[in-house]
């Protein structure tokens, strides 16, 4: 089942609310020693996680299929980085990443219980409490094999979404009268962690086949030094000439003295090194939801200038976040 965000979370009483963990998502297939991993795609993950294949053949049933969330903790926290290190070809390179830091499965549902029985036609409700009893039975002391909470209770759901913060990714709500559809929206929504952070414009690219702004890339100081996060875009034609307008006149090197735009990361392309430098002087304020590897994990919304604003109050403090709280949820 997927979600379709929402910017509230739905109330009565048909509805059960769930942390949104920040992982990839998993179906876990067990038949006798046979196991599977099918992301949300439906291609097998089970070579990118086979410390994760063997947690599921340690489970004490033969038989069952599993919805959830694969993660990585670290530290106390969850590590989405971490998790994206392990799509490698390699798999030397992915048993080495597997030894250091076990991956962790965090269900969600049962869709087949440990008799084989198919679950899929019968309501939320019933799922959960055969979920619940599953995990009771077979995955009281396991470690890397965890049992995400529910609840009914509006104000608890609220509660884990304005105090957990860090690697939890928002709360899922969903019906609890209905079966599980696969592929399907209805009956489940979300409504995700929306953060905003003001940011030093270091430089600014310019888009394809024009002399105008395409996206302006963002910094954030930490130990005096001004280092590359992200960059904001998806600006009208209008806006980007009014920007063009702005941020030409700044042009001057270095823009950046930290980490600068063009590294090698996972998120390099060929027009990574391609950008122009900005004297340190605008701040924007941007909204974004994971900010993860010392950096923006998806382009951030720009919102406003802010001119009242210094650049040295752009820090790396305002993404810091309290993700060590995240796995006290767990059970």
């Amino acid at each position: 089942m997927e979600a379709r965000t929402v910017e509230e979370l739905p109330v009565g009483d048909d509805w059960q609310y769930e942390p949104k963990w920040d992982g990839f998502r998993c179906l876990a297939f067990r038949d006798g020693d046979q196991v599977k991993l099918q992301s949300k795609s439906g291609r097998p993950l089970e070579r990118y996680f086979p410390d994760l294949v063997e947690a599921l053949r340690r489970v004490g049933t033969k038989q069952f299929v599993l919805d959830g969330e694969i993660v990585i903790p670290i530290g106390g926290r969850l590590s989405f980085d971490d998790l994206l290190m392990r799509i490698h070809p390699a798999a030397s390179r992915v048993a080495k990443l597997a030894a250091e830091y076990p991956a962790m499965f965090v269900i969600i549902d049962l869709l087949a219980n440990d008799q084989g029985h198919a679950l899929v036609q019968s309501p939320l409700e019933k799922r959960r409490a055969s979920l619940e009893t599953f995990a009771k039975k077979h995955l009281r002391k396991h470690a890397r094999i965890r049992l995400s909470p529910a609840t009914t209770k509006l104000p608890v759901a609220k509660k884990w979404f304005s105090t957990v913060g860090g690697n939890l990714d928002g709360i899922i709500a969903k019906r609890l009268s209905l079966p599980y559809r696969s592929g399907e929206r209805d009956g489940m929504v979300k409504m995700k962690h929306l953060r905003t952070a003001d940011c030093v414009v270091g430089g600014f690219r310019y888009g394809d086949g024009t002399r105008l702004v395409g996206s302006l890339l963002l910094g954030l100081y930490e130990d005096g030094l001004l280092h590359h996060v992200g960059f904001t875009s998806g600006f009208t034609a209008d806006e980007r000439k009014r920007m063009t307008a702005i941020v030409r006149p700044l042009i001057k090197a270095p823009g950046f003295n930290g980490r600068a735009p063009g590294g090698a990361s996972r998120w390099s392309t060929k027009r990574s090194s391609d950008w122009q430098p900005l004297r340190t002087k605008l701040v924007v304020e941007v909204r974004y939801d994971h900010f993860t590897g010392e950096r923006f994990r998806h382009g951030t919304g720009f919102i406003r200038w802010r001119p009242d604003k210094r650049p040295s109050q752009c820090t790396m403090e305002q993404v810091k976040n309290r993700g060590s709280e995240t796995l006290k949820l767990l059970k």
